[in-house]
């Protein structure tokens, strides 16, 4: 009986499957952009992708720019192709329109794994009444307050590394930094974002793990962990298939459940505190529990001025309030307001962009290999007076701003987004397109369920945008940046590392301020080499954000190794 009944299954499940391909097949053959010119697919299944995630230089995207112009096809799974452009009108199109062009349904089905049905899932009027209960939380003022939290962690790690290099015999350690600074923005996120104290960074040699850290560890690794599955392809491609359960179930549920759980009580402690204390908006002396993201959102979210069926309820809050909560610049109480692993750092998968510790951590590689900037930072930041700097002192450091702004044009931690068209429309271009025919097209035709590939790293290192260098570090071009850097439809620095339009990234304030204090402290006490060949070093994406890899160490995941050595200090 039993077997009757899973060969019933397995047969409608493959009639399902076959009837899918084939009105993938005929949707293509029939595409108002099949004479569209583009890379020839290099896979029956994968087409153009496996070629795409074994670029390890970023240099795959521009040479096609090169070949095919800013629009064109390219092959996805089973021969289907999507839109891939780097036209800053139509990008714009795109990003503007969310009425039109959203995620699609598997993306947010997987993205709602990790994060729950949060405002990085959601659609619509949803969406809309989320980020403006939202929105209070990560203005200036917010985030100057929590200034004090970002440094503070710093120093905490500058002060390990130190401790490393006396360890030494010849006063420098050899450190790996992209856990350390997993580690230190996890901390950071836990104050800053509910007032609950991980200490990653302090955690003993063998001690057993934070519990709320375990289970982001666990959700992230079943949910963006070892490559490619086919398994997992088929649930998001035929919902159908998603009651099946497979191994990584298991874990993702037990670790929703103590999310959630640590969630409703971090959720009551503010609701809590906000009766004893009342309602009023903290301005600048804030502290613990009264200035942090959480607090504020309970406190957007029952303020009297927000009608009673606009507001959240305490499942949404947990769900939804982590879902903006920036670890870095997407950031997401609970399921996704922190993306951590202390050792393999396991990843935020928004198409929102990436961590903090991702960017401080290429920021750092960069450095080693530009030592004139690295040298030139240096004395800009040892010119100030002090080791705990404000929100204003960092920010008025030019410098600093132009290496923050290179590093996040050039190493974008999320390297593309996508979008798929609700229904017809025809887009704007700002560059003709010539198909196969020889026809020029001013514009472009899109048909309800045609998907968009918006590439972020392509659009940021334009070489018609931004010379024939814009696969160079170079922080001083900030000093007068190329005029055609304006067209790009960023929310922030002409670029599209945080997106734009009304699903920008929330957070990328609390992200930048993050960044300056991480960055200041370090590579004011430190000098940075490289601790392996540069030709040993790639680049390498868990799920969609791009971490640096030592290419003759791949089993050891996702790193940067680094040689510090303390900087001495000339006595005046």
């Amino acid at each position: 009986m039993f077997l009757r009944l899973l060969a019933t299954l397995l047969g409608a499940a493959g009639a399902y499957a076959l009837y899918w391909i084939l009105g993938a097949l005929y949707y293509e053959f029939t595409s108002p952009w099949r004479y569209l010119r583009g890379p020839p697919s290099t896979h029956w299944f994968f087409g153009n992708l496996k070629e795409f995630i074994d670029d390890e230089d970023d240099g795959l995207e521009e040479s096609w720019r090169q070949q095919y112009g800013r629009t064109f096809k390219f092959y996805r799974f089973f021969g289907t192709t999507a839109l891939h452009t780097t036209d800053p009108k139509a990008i714009h199109h795109f990003l503007s329109n969310t009425h039109i062009y959203q995620k699609s349904e598997a993306s947010r089905f997987s993205l709602g794994q990790i994060v729950g049905p949060g405002i990085l899932v959601v659609e619509g009027d949803v969406h809309k009444q989320q980020r403006k209960i939202m929105n209070p939380a990560f203005g200036a003022p917010q985030v100057r307050n929590l200034t004090e939290i970002f440094v503070d962690k710093s120093i905490q790690l500058r002060d390990i590394w130190a401790a490393q290099v006396a360890k030494s015999n010849d006063g420098v350690a050899r450190v790996e930094a992209l856990s350390w600074l997993s580690k230190a923005t996890l901390d950071i996120i836990g104050l800053a974002g509910f007032n609950y104290k991980i200490d990653a960074l302090g955690a003993e040699e063998g001690a057993a793990p934070n519990e709320l850290a375990e289970a982001f560890e666990a959700i992230f690794a079943a949910e963006t962990g070892s490559g490619f599955s086919f398994a997992r392809f088929l649930q998001l491609r035929f919902p159908i298939l998603r009651n099946i359960p497979l191994k990584r179930n298991k874990t993702v549920v037990e670790a929703q459940a103590t999310m959630m759980r640590i969630g409703r009580g971090l959720l009551a402690d503010s609701k809590r505190e906000i009766a004893e204390n009342g309602f009023e908006t903290n301005t600048g002396t804030a502290s613990g529990r009264a200035r942090d993201l959480l607090t504020l959102l309970v406190r957007a979210n029952t303020s009297k001025d927000l009608p009673a069926s606009q507001r959240l309820s305490d499942e949404d809050v947990i769900a939804r309030e982590g879902a903006n909560v920036p670890r870095g610049w997407s950031w997401c109480v609970l399921p996704s307001f922190v993306r951590v692993s202390s050792k393999a750092p396991s990843i935020y998968s928004s198409w929102s962009a990436e961590t903090t510790s991702t960017a401080v951590t290429w920021t750092l590689f960069a450095l080693t290999q530009n030592t004139t900037a690295q040298t030139r930072l240096r004395e800009e930041l040892l010119g100030v007076s002090t080791d705990r700097p404000s929100m204003d002192e960092l920010n008025a450091l030019p410098y600093l701003d132009s290496v923050v702004r290179e590093t996040l044009r050039l190493y974008a931690p999320v390297p593309g987004t996508s979008r798929i068209a609700l229904r017809d429309d025809v887009v704007p271009l700002s560059t003709p397109v010539t198909d196969t025919n020889g026809t020029v097209h001013e514009s472009l035709r899109i048909r309800k369920g045609e998907p968009i590939i918006i590439p972020i790293i392509a659009m940021n290192c334009d070489g018609e945008i931004w010379g024939p260098d814009a696969m160079k570090f170079i922080p001083e071009r900030w000093d007068a940046p190329p005029p055609g850097a304006s067209a790009i439809p960023g929310v922030w620095g002409h670029m599209l590392t945080f997106i734009g339009g009304p699903r920008s990234c929330i957070g990328f304030r609390f992200s930048l301020v993050e960044m300056k204090a991480l960055i200041f402290t370090l590579v004011r006490s430190f000098e940075f080499e490289l601790a392996v060949p540069i030709g040993e070093m790639g680049k390498k994406g868990t799920a969609i954000v791009q971490r640096p890899i030592v290419v003759t160490d791949r089993a050891a995941g996702n790193q940067l190794p680094l040689f510090v050595r303390p900087v001495v200090r000339e006595l005046a």
